[in-house]
This record gives C-alpha cells, structure tokens and sequence, in this order.
C-alpha cells in the first residue's frame, strides 16, 4: 500500500480535531499493524468502497475519547456512553469525508459507509481486506489514539 495515502488522513484528523474539540494532535510516525488488536477502548470502524475496497477506523483511549466528547458538548452530557459512542462515530465520519476528499486529488474516488463503534477493552478489528493495514498513532494532550485504514 502507498504510505502516502497516510497524508489526507493525518491532514483530516488534525483539522477536525482542532475544529470540533479545539485538540492540537500530533501524528506519529505510520506503520505496518500486523494484528486484529484495536489500540484503545472505543473504535468507530467505516466501510470504503469506489475505486478501492476496504475499511477506516480509530480507536480512543477512554480517556482521550470522554475529553472529545466534553470538549465538543460541554456541560450538556446526559448520558457518557451513549454521547461518546455517538461522537466517536459522529468523529471518525468527518474525519473519513475530510480524508477522502484529498484522495481525490490523489486520483481516488471512494465512498464510505455509516460508521460502527465497538467499545469495551481488548476489542479486534477486521479490516475488510486481505491488505495489511496502515496504523498512524497520534497524541494530544487528553491522550492517545490510533487511525487505521487498509485498502486494496
């Protein structure tokens, strides 16, 4: 897979952070996930599909992911996991959209699906591909989280 496919998605995942949480992350460096571990404790998973097939996730520590939802709703949570399941999707579905824009300028058109978020510790996730996916962990100062996406 080409690495620098990596570079909408860490591009969309700094913008939409900074624009709906006020969070400066900084993205590590990609690399080759070798298993089915999720890296946190609530994943929100997208189907790709168009001129590739594959899937799109992040996975949130449970503290990064609570700061998010906080951060994006203020004093206004009623209920902390329903609100995080649902920002974690509402998340990982901008950051999809803002990523596959800039693959269209890479020459890519791709659609994505509703997002699933699995929460809960020691979770796997199967990327729809029999390509290895590309992980990209990233920090900020509420935690840590991991992007994902495999194409093939």
């Amino acid at each position: 897979m080409d690495p620098s496919l990596a570079k909408p998605f860490i591009k969309a995942t700094k913008d939409v952070l900074a624009a709906m949480a006020a969070l400066e992350v900084v993205a590590g460096t990609p690399y080759v996930k070798k298993d089915k571990m999720a890296r946190g404790d609530v994943s929100a998973v997208i189907g790709i599909t168009g001129d590739k097939q594959g899937t799109f996730s992040i996975s949130f520590d449970r503290k990064t992911a609570v700061h998010i939802v906080k951060q994006m709703l203020g004093d206004a949570i009623e209920d902390i996991l329903q609100d995080v399941q649902d920002a974690m999707g509402e998340i990982t579905n901008m950051i999809s959209g803002q990523a596959r824009v800039g693959l269209v300028d890479m020459g890519l058109k791709l659609q994505g699906s509703t997002p699933s978020v699995i929460m809960g510790d020691n979770h796997t996730i199967a990327h729809m591909s029999s390509a290895l996916a590309i992980a990209i962990p990233f920090s900020c100062e509420a935690g840590t989280f991991t992007l994902e996406f495999c194409f093939e």
